[in-house]
């Protein structure tokens, strides 16, 4: 790879890659094989395209690490992005998570998983990002894994003033079970919404 052209496209898609670790000249020169003056001089060309007015990223230098991020000048309107009630409707795994949360907290990600047969952690981080549930504490054991529960924005999003407003679930019914049940009376509020 030569194109000095191709080799920015690949330090910029590397930043991407790396997110909030970013990435040392050292960690760049070792993955595209060549020098570390080559790399500062590549980034230097990177940041350059990014210098411009119409661009929304910018590369930056924290702690002797690279990282593409938003630009300070439009902080106002990522602040807006961040208040905003999210007008974006939960995924049905979202929605699973969340019921059996709501209905079993506090909960580890571990017993959500065993309810639901699958993985949880998109879901769990989704659900953390809208600010529906939030760690509420560890459990016991080993690993302290963490426990989830619901917050004040999951009430508010779901027109409710405690918990306990919560539909019950029946008698006979198998914690299996609780996700399907549950997801009637969320899926109604999300369609709303």
């Amino acid at each position: 790879m030569d194109d000095k052209n191709q080799l920015v496209g690949v330090i910029e898609g590397l930043l991407f890659v790396a997110g909030d670790e970013g990435l040392s000249v050292t960690e760049l020169a070792e993955t595209l094989e060549i020098s570390k003056d080559e790399v500062v001089n590549l980034i230097e060309r990177l940041r350059d395209g990014y210098s411009d007015e119409s661009r929304g990223l910018q590369v930056t230098i924290l702690a002797n690490r690279y990282k593409l991020t938003t630009k300070r000048s439009h902080g106002e309107f990522f602040q807006k992005l961040i208040e905003s009630p999210t007008n974006s409707t939960l995924s049905q795994a979202a929605l699973e998570t969340l019921a059996i949360v709501a209905y079993q907290q506090p909960i580890t990600r571990t017993e959500i998983e065993d309810i639901r047969g699958v993985k949880t952690e998109k879901p769990l981080q989704t659900l953390a990002s809208k600010f529906l549930i939030k760690e509420v504490g560890r459990a016991e054991g080993t690993g302290r894994a963490i426990l989830y529960g619901t917050t004040s924005e999951f009430l508010d999003y779901f027109g409710l003033k405690s918990i306990q407003e919560l539909p019950p679930l029946p008698d006979d019914l198998k914690i299996e079970d609780v996700a399907e049940e549950a997801d009637l009376f969320f899926s109604k509020f999300e369609k709303d919404k």
